[in-house]
């Protein structure tokens, strides 16, 4: 018998090594012991010697990889033998990462797939709050992990808040960054966070302001935002009140609405699938500093198709689009113009949101062409499972997406396009483009027109039903 031992729970390169070395040695997976630390600085200690070092190598997938670096951060103490089993499988059956149906590999998936879960949780729910120390203002926030990933999401957290000192303190272990050199310290306790700063009631107030009563779904909200992190939001006191408040308005609406139809069940499953799918999408480097994929929702057989550019800073961490100040002013001017936004499918042309920090501040920036066309399979996915009657894409970035090439906006607006698959395209501006207007009249003008697009796109899909 082995016995290996790691140097951290989250010690993927020394698993790796020692792996190779079993693996090279042919050494079978019920005879190792794999464990973290120890009493002595060995690597190998049991009953048996380590085996002979052997020369050689051997190919693996990169999905094996990038499997392993993620399973390997959950808390199963079982996860560096499954991991070694899984390696020695793939030197018998190397097709072993393609058969989805392999009760090792299912295992393993789903490892990684709560520690991906974890890691989108830490970077949504993290709330820094400022503390004056001798060197000025430092960021400093608490959050419990359920998995080893807290050095695996350092790096998010010093590309969004470069230019900020702050600290993460976690019960294992804390991290720091002083603006050039991150850092790592021993675990702490709640207590050593500090408490409310006035930044927090700014932050309450907007939460409350954009809060959506009719886009309220309970269940869906527990399900990504659990109640064990309220504790650590200070929006979170303000949700029960705001909760029991939409759900009186929303029984009103209920008595008057009619009932919706029912969603297509295979298109449904289909869809969700892609949106799945997308969550782990690494396409283009806007995966990286971004907080989640922003997928796209709505009726999957909707009739009426909108394609905005990319998530907003409140769509990045919400993880749903038009959420933001541009999607409130685009419900509204839908409302004016008589379209139902709940029978309709909203999405953009790029799934993550592009930025560069200012400080606490994300600032927009606009997407290349290459992010949006790395982005464009995806839209192509959702068109082809809605398969709309009329698209309407809002914005250049949106209409570059849609047509494959660059569009002039002024030359297109407000005229029917006929598409490949048989529907009827529609180039206006992006409601941010109103937002941005400075001259109060010519805003209200602009805001006019788009009302008028709306509402002439609105009669288009009535009349093609």
């Amino acid at each position: 018998m082995y016995r290996a031992s790691l140097a951290a729970p989250d010690d993927f390169d020394g698993w790796r090594a020692t792996a190779r070395g079993f693996a090279l040695a042919g050494v079978d997976p019920a005879d190792i012991v794999w464990q973290v630390g120890g009493d002595d600085g060995d690597l190998f200690a049991g009953d048996a010697p380590p085996p002979v070092a052997v020369e050689g190598t051997f190919g693996v997938p990169r999905a094996f990889v990038d499997l392993a670096q993620s399973a390997i951060l959950h808390r199963d103490p079982q996860r560096f033998a499954l991991l070694y089993a899984l390696l020695m499988q793939l030197r018998d059956r190397p097709g072993t990462m393609e058969d989805k149906a392999d009760p090792l590999l299912r295992r393993i998936e789903g490892l990684a797939k709560a520690v991906r879960r974890d890691i989108h949780k830490m970077r949504a729910f993290v709330r820094f709050r400022a503390l004056e120390d001798a060197d000025g203002t430092r960021f400093v926030a608490w959050f419990e992990p359920e998995q080893h990933i807290v050095r695996a999401n350092a790096g998010f957290f010093v590309r969004r808040f470069a230019t900020m000192r702050w600290s993460i303190l976690t019960p294992e272990l804390s991290i720091h960054w002083d603006g050039e050199t991150l850092s790592e310290g021993p675990g702490a306790t709640r207590g050593d966070a500090p408490g409310d700063d006035p930044v927090e009631d700014i932050w309450k107030g907007y939460y409350a302001a954009i809060f959506n009563p009719a886009r309220l779904k309970i269940g869906a909200m527990l399900s990504e935002m659990p109640k064990k992190y309220w504790r650590n939001l200070p929006e979170a006191a303000l949700i029960p009140a705001l909760v029991a408040g939409a759900q009186a308005r929303e029984a009103t609406m209920i008595g008057t609405a009619p009932l919706p139809e029912k969603r297509p069940g295979n298109a449904m499953a289909a869809w969700t699938a892609l949106r799945e799918e997308a969550r782990g999408c690494t396409r283009c480097p806007l995966h990286g500093p971004a907080t989640q994929t922003v997928f796209g929702e709505g009726p999957v057989d909707a009739p009426l198709f909108f394609i905005g550019e990319q998530p907003g800073d409140q769509e990045d961490l919400a993880g749903r689009p038009f959420v933001g100040p541009a999607g409130q002013l685009f419900d509204a001017a839908l409302a004016e113009a008589g379209v139902d936004r709940a029978r309709a499918y909203v999405t953009n042309a790029v799934k993550h949101f592009k930025f560069e920090p200012r400080g606490k501040r994300r600032i927009h920036q606009t997407p290349q062409a290459g992010e949006v066309q790395a982005c464009r399979w995806w839209l192509q996915q959702e068109l082809a499972l809605v398969r709309p009657r009329v698209i309407v894409a809002l914005g250049a970035t949106a209409a570059r997406a849609l047509l494959g090439k660059v569009v002039t906006i002024g030359k297109l607006r407000g005229t029917a396009i006929p598409l490949a698959d048989g529907a009827e395209g529609w180039i206006t501006v992006h409601p941010s483009y109103l937002l941005r207007l400075p001259d109060a009249a010519k805003a209200a003008e602009e805001r006019a027109r788009f009302v008028a697009e709306l509402r002439v796109v609105g009669e288009r899909v009535r009349a093609l039903a």
